[in-house]
């Protein structure tokens, strides 16, 4: 039963509580405390993908100290953090700031329309209460910041899985991983090649009785320490403040280095990777066929692992890896193409990938006209809000570097435009292109990896030019310094109010 209750009125509203928005509305209280917020959160806790994802072994594929909270650094020694630790962490964090009190969960963001005579976004809510009944809500907001990532909770990508209905034992997907699964002395099938199921492996290998991974292409691997002891090393000689910060510098002077690197010089960085692959895998492995991918690093995502655990598990017996095509699904296993070889099971795992959408499942619309459906026709400006879409951040990280550091900044370079509103008295801003410039401008992915998930949210994603401040971003440095001393003008249309008046 849905009962309505009164309009609320607030500054900014961020939606999703997980790393992104919490990190948000730290920089939301400490640089605009004057401005009122808060968090909407669907689920009924914290913590976004590390909340919601239960497969075994989950985990982050890159060094907690970039991937924590710039302005609470991560406190362990552990490199590679799984699940329980990270949403661990975030809600200590949360609750060290107040954070935690701004929080509103059971609150599902169902549509959000921006007004340009009110100067406001009305957003549609459904709360779910205690005894599972629903209620509508509106809430106003003067801006809204979008920081639920842009991976579905609710979707998947469709796996093309020829025979796959014919399969009589358990089919799961990562994404709803059942925790009671019992899988001890089970054989299973992980198809996929990426993070997913790299992480999957040599967690299953611990009780299963045979895991095989079946890729249909390679993918790179590269193993990272489990444990990072510069700070404590470090705290022996300095205050731990300074080990932490130089810590930190350092983590991202080499990450960038590494990343720039295998960009540019694709041949060498591919080199480097294989090599280190072929000193972790057991002597004979089938190098050429299982780890040499067709596309350079970062075409894809560079899959990382902790203490070379991936590796490791390729040394047990009962654990290996396939690659070929499947050419059918039958009722206890799958018959790959060449030379119609079986592989029998009892579990097979479809880690084939995600759907990807940015907004999430909301409708938004700027005043009545979708926004959506045409995502994939506009801009995006530094990395964090659309073209044409008034007061609203889009707030993602990096894809071939650490999330945290993307998110931060581009989160940073939006406060700038809302200062700059506060000083000016604009009480709209707005990405904005000329049609005559727009014509002529480069169009290409903001997402470039060739990946088939994301090949396939193309057109859900917004462009990227690579000219002015029409780019995603890719390094930090780089955005730093275009968020220091880039204007915030440049490319961006400001207006006070009814009467439309560019300031």
């Amino acid at each position: 039963m849905a009962n309505t209750t009164a309009v609320e009125e607030l500054d900014i509203v961020i939606v999703g509580a997980g790393l992104t928005g919490i990190n948000a509305a730290y920089r939301l209280q400490t640089q605009l405390p004057n401005h009122s917020y808060a968090i909407l959160e669907a689920r009924d806790s914290l913590g976004g993908t590390w909340d919601f994802w239960k497969y075994p072994g989950i985990r982050s594929d890159s060094t907690m100290a970039l991937y924590g909270f710039p302005w609470r650094p991560w406190p362990y020694e552990e490199s590679m953090a799984g699940a329980k630790a990270i949403k661990s962490y975030i809600a200590e964090c949360a609750a060290s700031e107040g954070i935690d009190k701004k929080i509103r969960y059971h609150h599902r963001v169902k549509a959000a329309n921006w007004s340009s005579e009110e100067q406001k976004w009305t957003l549609q809510l459904e709360i779910t209460c205690e005894d599972g009944a629903t209620e509508e809500k509106q809430i106003k907001a003067w801006w809204l910041l979008a920081c639920s990532g842009y991976y579905s909770y609710d979707k998947v990508l469709p796996p093309t899985i020829p025979g796959i209905d014919k399969f009589q034992g358990q089919v799961i997907h990562p994404q709803f991983w059942d925790e009671n699964l019992d899988y001890a002395d089970k054989r299973i099938i992980v198809i996929g090649s990426g993070a997913t199921a790299i992480t999957l492996l040599p967690s299953l290998a611990e009780k299963a009785k045979q895991v095989t991974m079946l890729q249909r292409s390679p993918s790179y691997v590269l193993a990272l320490p489990r444990k990072d002891k510069t700070v404590k090393t470090l705290s022996k000689w300095m205050p731990r403040s300074w080990a932490v910060t130089i810590n930190w510098f350092q983590r991202m002077f080499f990450e960038t280095i590494f990343v720039q690197f295998v960009l540019n010089f694709p041949n060498a960085g591919r080199r480097f990777v294989i090599d280190s692959m072929k000193s972790q895998l057991p002597k004979g492995f089938a190098i050429e066929k299982h780890f040499n991918p067709r596309y350079n690093p970062f075409e894809q995502r560079l899959c990382f692992c902790p203490g070379a655990d991936f590796f490791k598990a390729l040394h047990k017996p009962g654990v290996s890896i396939v690659t070929d095509v499947i050419d059918t699904v039958t009722s206890d296993g799958i018959i790959i193409k060449t030379g119609g070889e079986k592989i029998e099971a009892d579990i097979i795992v479809t880690a084939t990938g995600l759907h990807m959408e940015v907004l999430s499942s909301t409708a938004v619309t700027v005043d009545g006209k979708p926004v959506n459906e045409t995502m994939g026709e506009r801009y995006v400006w530094n990395g964090c809000m659309i073209e044409g879409v008034p007061n609203a951040g889009l707030l993602t990280g990096y894809t071939a570097a650490s999330w945290t550091p993307g998110v931060d900044v581009r989160t940073r370079n939006l406060i700038k435009v809302i200062k700059h509103q506060d000083k000016t008295g604009a009480s709209s801003a707005a990405p904005h292109i000329p049609e005559s410039k727009r014509a002529s401008m480069p169009a290409g992915p903001m997402m470039t990896l060739t990946s088939t998930y994301a090949r396939a949210a193309m057109k859900r994603m917004p462009l990227v030019a690579g000219i002015g401040p029409w780019k995603a971003g890719t390094n930090w440095v780089q955005d730093v310094w275009a968020m220091l001393f880039g204007s915030v003008k440049d490319g961006m249309k400001y207006s006070s109010g009814a009467k439309d008046k560019a300031i």
